[in-house]
């Protein structure tokens, strides 16, 4: 078992503990305590003179996308450039899920979170509307036949079924899934699904004073709990699906005309803010950065607005990433349908990263695709 995974549960054996003993309890997954996950260990910065390989030994080295990577990043850093950015103005910005992490095993880690919450989960109040959704997330994921509406009623659902949990309790519950083994895949749980070389170009970024936030579509709480000691990424930094927030006892009152009490505690609401996909990503930079990134990795379409907007009209030289899960040995990719995808990113601007041909690992040498699935019998009424 790997070493993130065991610290996830210890995290959540101590946060259930604190949880039933106090009110408060300490965030999830202190980085100070938890390692990172052994098969993502990467180098800790790049030295002067030090080999591309010891920087990026997950990739590889003739990849275009990474030395097109490298190549701008020399020129932005260099203060002798006409390409030169200030340290303040450098930002990079990352979808998550398909592009930091795992997204085709078989589906998105939020949609089996909330599929577990309401089928399996006897603490979750169902309703009949609410059970649907989370049979239609079960009985869709292996043929990808969600409907089209499915990100939108997902993110209503989500916002319902977490309803009433204070983030402790939230994280408690996010953790108890990512100990979870990944389905189609041995040696690996959800904790540990994060692609190696993708972890490589954020520390790699860091180590030349870029400021990197993940914009994702999912929920930004779930995101800060699972990211956590994988990257040296601040919540603040972490942007995402948002519901409101309120005390126990404020009820129905207006949050203007409520004072928060002592024996109050903030907790998740059923009221949805923003799913945070396509152009909602460049309404959520805005608000939460306020700058005009200069860098932008994603894989989908739903990243695209956020693509354009950092490399349009932009002071500075600018750059955008599509990552494409073209890899059908390794992982879930379409090689068929992610290589026309890419012929359109690259028409876009876009540089495209090929997951077959620009990784040497996806997960680490340990994890291996099994082809079959347990979802159905798992996730059964």
């Amino acid at each position: 078992m790997k070493k993130r995974t065991v610290c996830l549960i210890l995290s959540m054996i101590m946060m259930i503990g604190l949880l039933a003993g106090c009110s408060e309890a300490p965030k999830p997954a202190d980085t100070a305590e938890q390692p990172p996950v052994s098969s993502t260990d990467t180098p800790d910065t790049e030295e002067p003179g030090t080999e591309l390989e010891d920087v990026f030994p997950s990739w590889n080295q003739d990849a275009a996308s990474l030395n097109a990577l490298i190549d701008y990043v020399e020129a932005v850093t260099d203060e002798k450039s006409p390409d030169f950015i200030p340290v303040e103005d450098r930002i990079a910005v990352f979808d998550m899920d398909g592009t930091l992490c795992a997204e085709l095993c078989p589906t998105y880690l939020e949609y089996y979170m909330l599929a577990w919450r309401i089928l399996k989960d006897p603490t979750c109040q169902t309703d009949e509307e609410m059970l649907e959704v989370g049979r239609t997330l079960r009985d869709c994921a292996l043929d990808k036949s969600f409907p089209s509406d499915m990100p939108m009623q997902h993110a209503i659902q989500a916002a319902r079924a977490y309803a009433g949990m204070t983030f402790e309790e939230f994280a408690a519950f996010v953790t108890s899934i990512l100990i979870k083994d990944v389905d189609g895949f041995e040696g690996m749980t959800y904790a540990d699904s994060f692609y190696v070389p993708m972890i490589e170009v954020v520390e790699y970024l860091q180590d030349n004073d870029f400021d990197v936030y993940v914009v994702s579509g999912s929920d930004r709480a779930l995101c800060r709990v699972f990211i956590e000691g994988v990257f040296d990424i601040p919540y603040r930094n972490i942007i995402g699906m948002d519901v409101e927030w309120a005390p126990t006892g404020e009820g129905d009152t207006d949050g203007l005309d409520y004072q928060y009490k002592a024996d109050d505690r903030l907790v998740r609401t059923d009221r949805l803010i923003i799913k945070n996909l396509q152009t909602n990503k460049v309404k959520q930079i805005m608000r939460d950065i306020g700058k005009q990134p200069v860098l932008s990795f994603g894989n989908s379409s739903g990243d695209y607005s956020m693509h354009m907007y950092t490399i349009s009209n932009n002071k500075y030289r600018s750059a955008a990433f599509m990552l494409i899960a073209d890899d059908e040995e390794r992982d879930y990719g379409n090689t068929e349908k992610t290589r026309k995808l890419g012929e359109k990113w690259e028409a876009s601007g876009f540089t495209v990263i090929s997951m077959r041909d620009d990784f040497l690992t996806i997960y680490g040498e340990d994890v291996v695709k099994t082809g079959t699935f347990r979802w159905l019998e798992e996730l059964a009424d």
